[in-house]
């Protein structure tokens, strides 16, 4: 699974967890590194998955103190990256054959891929985008072109929400909505009680992910927000008397998404699909420079999933129960989770090779 940030590593847990409990034969290697702590800690009572801790791709670099891409940065890595790819795929090639894997599952990292493709070993993308698509006008047409022949080689594609990919030449592709880690209501409760003992306070989540570190947040309107208390990660810089930081070593984080009146986030797929399954208003931040980012906004606003905001317009914000109630208003369709239907159709592609 991708190493960007920890939302491949969430929605992956979901897939996982239900693959496990499907089928009492699977066992699964974990390829990752960035989030495998926090995979370890996921996992830490099932015997049937591993670990393998290898760096699988690069992600976005964005600028300091912004959200925004550092394209020459990115750039610069991606290269990097690309020079080594032929000795890492080896690597891992050697590796998927000494380990007898019969399956590759990536999300969305192409050393997984072309790894698999390398050892005829059968190998399905899920996703709502590919690093082909989200770099497009981020980087040199050469690395895209790399990029594109490494995705080439999926066998099977798995569309999810929000997805504006083309259509791929491979042998078969299957389209999916949102789905999350499940969501336990006592524990969700347990956590509103916990940040809002007396139960009179708008409860809202602001994730902006555990990648970006932005010094200003700090002193952002927001945090003086009336009524209001807040949900952040750990990793964010912010010290306010209304600010709840979910401890560092929690892992099932949907539930903190699940206890909000409101999620304020990046255009980030886990964070969004989270909210979307626990029926939590939306408010999304929108950086069009993003390719991945402007697709997903493009969805959403379709289907009345949200209201976007721009980096600008955060800066200067409060939260009210009008903006809560606009929000909420753009939240009325109710989406089937697809955690099993996902995983039933993996079971179905790996017992047919």
């Amino acid at each position: 699974m991708s190493d960007y940030g920890y939302g491949h590593a969430t929605r992956s847990t979901a897939i996982i967890r239900e693959l496990l409990k499907q089928n009492e034969q699977i066992k699964i290697i974990i390829c990752h590194s960035f989030a495998i702590r926090f995979l370890q800690q996921s996992f830490k009572n099932e015997q049937r998955v591993q670990f393998r801790n290898v760096s699988t791709d690069i992600g976005y670099i964005l600028k300091e103190n912004s959200l925004e891409p550092d394209k020459n940065l990115l750039n610069h890595e991606l290269v990097s990256y690309v020079s080594s790819f032929d000795t890492r795929v080896e690597e891992e090639s050697a590796f998927m054959e000494k380990a007898k894997i019969s399956f590759v599952i990536s999300d969305i990292s192409p050393l997984g891929i072309a790894s698999a493709s390398a050892s005829d070993i059968p190998c399905l993308g899920i996703s709502n985008f590919t690093w082909f698509t989200a770099y497009e006008g981020l980087v040199e047409d050469e690395l895209l072109s790399f990029l594109k022949q490494q995705y080439k080689k999926m066998m099977y594609w798995f569309s999810l929400a929000c997805s504006a990919e083309g259509n791929w030449i491979i042998e078969e592709k299957q389209s999916f909505g949102f789905y999350s880690r499940k969501i336990d209501n006592l524990e969700v409760q347990r956590i509103r009680k916990h940040i809002d003992p007396i139960g009179k306070s708008r409860i809202i989540y602001f994730g902006l992910g555990m990648k970006v570190d932005v010094e200003k947040l700090n002193e952002l309107p927001i945090w003086k927000s009336s009524n209001c208390k807040f949900i952040v990660s750990s990793n964010l810089n912010i010290q306010h008397s209304n600010v709840y930081k979910i401890p560092k070593n929690e892992t099932e984080t949907q539930y903190h998404v699940a206890a909000a009146d409101l999620v304020i986030t990046k255009a980030g797929w886990g964070t969004i699909s989270e909210a979307i399954c626990a029926g939590v208003p939306l408010l999304v931040m929108n950086r069009s420079s993003m390719k991945e980012d402007k697709n997903t906004a493009d969805y959403l606003t379709k289907h009345n999933l949200c209201e976007l905001i721009n980096w600008e317009e955060l800066q200067s914000i409060v939260v009210t129960d009008n903006l809560i109630n606009k929000c909420r208003k753009q939240s009325g369709t109710r989406y089937q989770i697809e955690t099993i239907s996902i995983a039933e159709e993996i079971i179905k592609k790996i017992n047919s090779k």
